[in-house]
Formats: C-alpha cells, sequence, structure tokens
C-alpha cells in the first residue's frame, strides 16, 4: 500500500523527495524491525505486571490512532482483557475519567507532528496519578521521564513509524494471553473467515 501510494505521488515533481525519502525508509525497516523484537523481554516483563488487570487504554493520534485501535483490538482477541483504542485528543471527553493509578494507558508518543498534542495527553494522564506506558522515539528522555515504563523506536520516516509501533502491542498481546494461560493459535469466537449467503 505504501508503495501505492508513492507511485501515485511520485507524479508531483515537489513530491519526489518525500517519496525518495519513504522508499529509503522501506529499505531501512527490516533492520529497524529486528531492533524493535530485541525488546522483547522488557515487553515480558510489562507483561507480567499487567496480565492481571481488567481493562487497558492505548492512546494515540494521526498515524498511530490507527495503531492503537489494532493494539486494543489484538489485546481482546488474545488475552480477552477489555481494551480501547482512543484518540489521544479525545482524552477530555470521556476516557479520562477512567484514568486513575489503577487503569494502565499505553500513549504512543513519536516525534512527528501530534507530538505536542501527545504529550499533552500523557501530561493529563500524569496529573491523574495514572501509570503512563509509553511507545516512544529513542532519545526522547522527556517522555521517558514522565513514563512508568516506556518502549522506545528507532527512528524513521513519520508514516512507517506505526509500522514499528505496532510490534510492541502485538508482543504485548501475545505475552498477555500465554501468561492467562490462552492458546494464541486459537482464540475464542474469532473467524478467520466470513461467510455470506
Amino acid at each position: 500500500m505504501v508503495m501505492l501510494s508513492v507511485m501515485i505521488g511520485s507524479d508531483s515533481i515537489s513530491k519526489q523527495r518525500r517519496c525518495a525519502e519513504i522508499i529509503q525508509g522501506l529499505k531501512e525497516l527490516p533492520d529497524l524491525i529486528k531492533k524493535v523484537l530485541t525488546q522483547n523481554g522488557e515487553i515480558l516483563k510489562l507483561a507480567r505486571e499487567l496480565y492481571e488487570e481488567k481493562s487497558l487504554l492505548l492512546m494515540g493520534r494521526g498515524y498511530n490512532y490507527a495503531t492503537c485501535l489494532e493494539g486494543a483490538l489484538k489485546v481482546k482477541e488474545l488475552s480477552y482483557m477489555h481494551s480501547e483504542g482512543i484518540l489521544s485528543g479525545e482524552l477530555k471527553h470521556g476516557p479520562l475519567a477512567l484514568v486513575d493509578e489503577n487503569m494502565p494507558c499505553v500513549i504512543v508518543v513519536l516525534k512527528d507532528n501530534t507530538y505536542d498534542k501527545c504529550h499533552n495527553a500523557l501530561q493529563q494522564v500524569k496529573a491523574r496519578h495514572g501509570r503512563p506506558i509509553t511507545i516512544c522515539a529513542e532519545g526522547d528522555t522527556d517522555v521517558q521521564s514522565m513514563s512508568y515504563r516506556s518502549i522506545t523506536l528507532p527512528g524513521t520516516v513519520d508514516c512507517l513509524m506505526n509500522i514499528l509501533a505496532v510490534i510492541p502491542l502485538q508482543l504485548l498481546s501475545f505475552h498477555l494471553a500465554t501468561l492467562r494461560g490462552l492458546d494464541v493459535d486459537c482464540p475464542r469466537n474469532l473467524a478467520k473467515s466470513v461467510t455470506t449467503e
């Protein structure tokens, strides 16, 4: 899908530099994914702290709102834990009432055009004595210092960061399920195909 978008966008001379940047990012992606996977041990430690929880909130904005929706879906499908993907900009419209020291919150705060707004959501969670678990860029000491736990990601093009950001959420879902003694290969009530009449 990314390549299709790049091909369509490369028609315009003004977008050729951006297209080249994305293609270079795609070439580097396999090595960056390997780097993210090296944090599996840290994610397992996090899962050991969370597997008995009842709920989990995942917050993001921009490209990473979809990442949070996917992460919440995986948590539900595999571990049967209630989880919600929330647009971090909508935090004050209801979800903030759920945040306290007992509600684990995963917040994706990456160095992109939504950084300041996601950082604000992190501050809101922290102000309510929440335990923010952040997915952030390597070297972002400001976000890491405000986090209960943090998972860092190597840098790449903004539109490819969500590919890296979803990996820790998938690993977290896997570990939550296995710690609960569930079969991740056969989640209950999940149809892998849809039949129509």
